[in-house]
């Protein structure tokens, strides 16, 4: 299959999307480093989550090209997709629980694809994942009876229970108080450098785009329109990007 041109963990190539008549991404290009942790911001609607769901193909992209970890995603077959796909964890902004399972079934179901897995093994890779985000009490609570915070996290546990390589972040601490925010700001700061997760983090919450970004990427009406760190952002002349800050 065809390889990507550098050693970029994601790399973005003249992404376009666009539903009906309404173009949502228009040319976007994105390079993910290893071991880094990537914000994108934008104003609701500028098209922040629709990148990130192109990447992953919950939504298919009308043209350019996505290569990650290597791999020309189109070039793959399915089989190499799901494989692929394994070493990926996504945290969805509503946390996406199974209201019918409890906290442990929930992480299982997660685990359902490897088949050769013992029970044993699974309730092992359970109570780290949960030790992990500091909720191994809630193991047998229902999704109904946790707190939004507590919700986060256990998103969080499943989307990093097979140790994956890329971390894709949608809207993490949207719903959540100040001081809750700030927690699972700090959780993906903590979970990037504890298992050296590479990190693409969608999010308007200038507070976690501080905390957690090393380099931060502001979309607007479906194109980049700057690229730095949190501090050279703040300073930018640009009336557009300067909005975010203030």
């Amino acid at each position: 299959m065809e390889k990507a041109e550098t050693e970029n963990i994601i790399e973005v190539k003249d992404l376009f999307k666009a539903f009906d008549k309404n173009e949502v991404l228009k040319g976007l290009n994105l390079s993910l480093h290893k071991g880094e942790s990537l914000v994108v911001i934008g104003k609701s609607g500028s098209g922040k989550s629709v990148l990130i769901k192109c990447l992953i193909g919950l939504i298919a992209k009308d043209k350019g090209s996505v290569f990650i970890l290597g791999n020309d995603i189109d070039n793959m077959t399915e089989k190499e997709l799901n494989a692929l796909r394994k070493k990926i964890g996504f945290l969805f902004q509503s946390a996406a629980l199974y209201d019918s399972m409890n906290v442990k079934q929930n992480l299982l179901f997660h685990l359902r694809g490897l088949p050769a897995l013992k029970l044993e093994e699974a309730e092992s890779m359970i109570k780290s994942a949960l030790e992990n985000v500091g909720l191994l009490d809630a193991i047998n609570l229902m999704p109904s009876s946790l707190s939004g915070g507590m919700r986060k996290r256990i998103g969080f546990a499943r989307a990093m229970i097979l140790n994956p390589e890329i971390m894709l972040y949608d809207e993490p601490t949207t719903g959540l108080d100040a001081i809750t925010s700030r927690e699972i700001s700090k959780l993906i700061v903590d979970t990037q450098k504890k298992f050296q997760t590479s990190s693409i983090i969608i999010t308007h919450d200038m507070q976690c785009a501080k905390i957690c970004g090393n380099r931060i990427m502001v979309i607007h009406e479906g194109q980049f329109i700057a690229d730095g760190t949190y501090e050279e952002l703040e300073n930018s002349d640009n009336i557009l990007v300067n909005a975010f800050f203030k």
